[in-house]
């Protein structure tokens, strides 16, 4: 079966199992997958379902990627953080609904391929960092949106404190981060006031605080 057919029956999944905003439909349709996922595992790039990268992480599920997006209540003029850059796929869906993304990534190596896949595919609304996602990105705060692709322990109160006083929404999956027992989490903030509603299962790797301990080590002795 052909990428285009293999699509073609993955939005239609998509739009079964809750996905029903068109504009993220069409992001998804649009947005080349097999451009994100390792050479291992082209002919599962259009399968409903969480895929390995390198530095221990996946691209996230589809499904997953299409409800996270859509609980963010995406605008076009919104400036959107993403914390965990990983494969750089959901940037790239976000890219196509937002006016511009700022995505985090730990992990060098994986900040330096999604850079080279943004550039590759001609995308110039993400701007990128090498970071701690706990931390977010405070030199650019307040943001409309953020989301986070990594299951944090608790709702981390640096982020909050990072989004829009004015109708600001958070989307992250919160729970053990031994993947067992996680949701997801969609925070609203109104001034200096929030509350969170949960939203749906999920099972995300962990988010961790700092750099992984070769690329600290690295970083010292530069």
């Amino acid at each position: 079966m052909s990428h285009d057919s293999r699509k073609i029956r993955l939005i239609m999944d998509l739009r079964n199992q809750g996905v029903t905003d068109t504009a993220i439909l069409s992001a998804i349709e649009t947005m080349p997958r097999e451009a994100f996922v390792e050479e291992a595992f082209l002919d599962q790039a259009y399968a409903n379902q969480a895929l390995p990268i390198n530095c221990g992480q996946t691209i996230s599920q589809p499904l997953i990627v299409g409800l996270m997006t859509q609980a963010l209540e995406l605008g076009d003029r919104h400036k959107v953080l993403e914390v965990g850059t990983g494969s750089g796929y959901q940037a790239a869906i976000l890219s196509k609904l937002a006016r511009r993304v700022y995505t985090i990534e730990r992990h060098r190596d994986l900040l330096a391929q999604a850079e080279k896949r943004f550039t590759k595919l001609h995308i110039h609304n993400i701007t990128t960092m090498s970071g701690d996602g706990y931390k977010g990105w405070p030199a650019q705060a307040p943001f409309d949106r953020i989301l986070v692709t990594a299951a944090a322990r608790v709702v981390p109160p640096e982020l909050v404190a990072q989004l829009s006083d004015q109708g600001g929404i958070m989307v992250l999956p919160v729970g053990d981060t031994g993947g067992l027992n996680q949701e997801v989490i969609r925070v609203r903030k109104d001034g200096k006031q929030f509350h969170s509603e949960r939203m749906f299962p999920v099972r995300f790797v962990p988010l961790v605080e700092g750099f992984p301990a070769d690329e600290s080590a690295a970083k010292r002795q530069r």
